[in-house]
């Protein structure tokens, strides 16, 4: 990592969303979502109803600001499932700060969140193309696993963290 990538990172704080960062988790997720794939039905529904989809049903949405302006956001899903209590979902990070570790500070404070919580295990969904994310998606901890149906079509990859 250079001193460059170090320094961002340093001054990255990582707080609890709040309704002001709507527009945030919103423009973050539908920005690489349709750079790479198509926004989907599901992506609507946690994107546009945070507070019904995520919030309200005991999931929390994490927002990394840099300087005070919000540069990553990172949710964690409730899940109504016999092995997974959450989803790790909807993690975005602005084009313009992405490969200075802002991802890997979201994964580890939504990882923190999720085993402050009780939770054991902890899902996600991804594509194989989204290489730097798959990568620190395994850096975290999280394994390959198989078989789940999915709602997204663009999913190619499942993963599960055990904490």
């Amino acid at each position: 990592m250079n001193d460059q990538n170090s320094n961002t990172s340093a001054k990255v704080s990582i707080v609890n969303y709040e309704e002001k960062y709507q527009e945030a988790f919103r423009s973050l997720n539908v920005e690489w979502i349709s750079k790479y794939f198509r926004m989907e039905e599901a992506d609507f529904k946690a994107l546009d109803n945070p507070d019904s989809y995520i919030l309200n049903k005991g999931g929390l949405i994490l927002v990394a600001l840099l300087d005070n302006e919000p540069v990553g956001v990172c949710a964690l899903i409730k899940m109504d499932d016999d092995e997974y209590e959450y989803e790790l979902a909807k993690m975005a990070v602005s084009p313009k700060e992405q490969g200075k570790r802002i991802g890997w500070l979201l994964g580890n404070a939504i990882l923190d969140k999720a085993r402050s919580l009780g939770a054991k295990c902890i899902f996600l969904e991804s594509n194989t193309i989204l290489t730097p994310a798959i990568n620190m998606y395994y850096k975290l901890g999280f394994t390959k696993v198989e078989g789940r149906p999915s709602p997204y079509e663009r999913a190619d990859i499942q993963m599960q963290c055990i904490l």
